[in-house]
């Protein structure tokens, strides 16, 4: 018991010492984040003006992928093709694989055409059911590759993950390096040779 007590003295002590030791080492809050300025000052504070590019579709260079696999971002005017709807997805009628050479896009890949979702359904009580029987842990559904031979609903909204740029003056230092494993991944995709890597 005496053993606890001295053993919590001495944990209120430190803990004491530490704090006045932490006070002595404040932090201005202008030396945080990017802006420096004040964190609670917002009157001298105002974000770069947002000037997507303007270069119409075929005419823009593209941008490298950020790493490998990244959802390419758009490199060309986005004006009146967004927001993208059931009925009108005009992304596809450039960048469809069965005309994106003529028109000089990148084809969409084959992971867009494929489903990687197990076939499951719910049940009268709303719960996944694959087989007639209840899955009883999300964890136990299997990822399956089933080639489509249309878009795959889970990737017909493309602005879900691929957004246009903007040119802006104050952009933040990036010393992120990208590791591409083969020479061309930074135009291309090769998810479909390893999606499965790493799953049991």
């Amino acid at each position: 018991m005496k053993f606890a007590k001295i053993a919590l003295s001495i944990f209120a002590i430190t803990s004491i010492f530490a704090a006045s030791v932490n006070a002595a080492q404040t932090i201005k809050d202008d030396s945080i984040g990017l802006r420096h300025e004040s964190l609670l000052d917002e009157n001298k504070v105002a974000g770069d003006e947002t000037k997507y590019r303007t270069d119409p579709a075929g005419t823009s260079t593209k941008i490298e992928r950020a790493f490998e696999n990244a959802p390419p971002m758009i490199p060309h005017d986005t004006e009146g093709m967004l927001p993208i709807t059931i009925d009108n997805n005009q992304c596809t009628m450039c960048h469809d694989p069965a005309v994106a050479e003529s028109m000089g896009a990148t084809p969409i890949p084959k992971s867009h055409f494929t489903s990687f979702r197990e076939q499951v359904n719910l049940d009268k009580k709303g719960e996944l059911e694959r087989d007639g029987k209840v899955v009883a842990n999300s964890s136990d559904l299997k990822t399956i590759v089933k080639p489509l031979d249309h878009l795959s609903n889970a990737r017909f909204n493309c602005s879900a993950c691929h957004a246009p740029q903007s040119d802006s003056a104050n952009v933040p230092v990036n010393n992120f390096v990208p590791d591409f494993r083969s020479d061309g991944l930074n135009s291309i995709s090769n998810l479909m040779d390893t999606v499965e890597e790493g799953v049991k």
